[in-house]
């Protein structure tokens, strides 16, 4: 297997970071070591196939610090154009072993996202489940744009709780808008967005089984569960992402 690198393997224009979860936590672990300030996309066949769209999410996408391999399709576009060691960056998975590692250091969080009560909810479990973790707030927006001043009020909020990471739940494209929005006026070195791990942590919709994850196939055990929501998604993006990828295929770029 060649040497693991961290550069960027191009999946229809967007640039995937050819990580694994080890080497992902320890980018992360940097950032905040030496306080740079970056923020992390984990994204999918969703997630490209919207920036085909959409040239700014695109951009987004490719202006990150991290873009993590969220589904399989990402690790096998990886591992297609050579980076071998590329494995999938879940997440819901990412932020368990983000914030184990905060438990050791002393880091500290902030929840950003989810419907009312829900980071209240994830705060709680992310007690339960990580001994030490520290949560410094949490705050649902509402379901519209915030005003001016109320987004300067929860940006002063969050940077005065002292937060090391963001985690950021409005699913995407809403989730990659706000963190390149707000990476200039948030002082925390991390931000992320997991967007379903809030559910998923806080207990309100379960995970697809490892070996259907594994199989890249966690998006029809999502359709079962969520049908009015994510039919639509689904049935355009996949077969769409497919034909394209066979007529463009990935690379690793320079």
């Amino acid at each position: 297997m060649a040497e693991p690198q961290l550069r960027r393997v191009d999946v229809l224009g967007v640039g995937v970071s050819t990580v694994n979860q080890d080497m992902a936590l320890d980018e992360v672990t940097r950032w905040v070591d030496q306080r740079e300030r970056h923020y992390v996309c984990v994204t999918g066949v969703h997630g490209v196939m919207e920036s085909q769209r959409d040239e700014e999410l695109k951009a987004i996408h490719n202006a990150s610090g991290l873009t993590t391999p969220d589904g399989m399709p990402m690790v096998w576009a990886g591992r297609e154009a050579g980076a071998e060691w590329m494995d999938r960056v879940y997440g819901p998975d990412l932020m368990l072993n983000v914030l184990r590692r905060s438990a050791e250091r002393g880091w500290s969080s902030f929840l950003y996202g989810g419907k009312e009560g829900v980071p209240e909810l994830l705060s709680e479990k992310l007690a339960e489940r990580i001994p030490g973790v520290k949560i410094a707030g949490h705050y649902s927006p509402p379901f519209r744009p915030l005003t001016e001043q109320e987004d300067e009020d929860i940006c002063k909020r969050i940077n005065d709780s002292g937060a090391d990471l963001v985690w950021v739940g409005l699913s995407t494209p809403k989730q990659e808008r706000w963190m390149a929005s707000h990476r200039d006026k948030l002082t925390a070195p991390a931000l992320f967005g997991v967007g379903a791990a809030f559910d998923f942590h806080a207990g309100l919709v379960p995970q697809a089984p490892p070996w259907l994850q594994q199989r890249g196939l966690e998006w029809a055990y999502r359709l079962t569960k969520e049908p009015k929501r994510l039919w639509k998604r689904y049935f355009r993006n996949n077969p769409a992402y497919l034909w394209k990828i066979r007529r463009n295929p990935p690379y690793l770029r320079d």
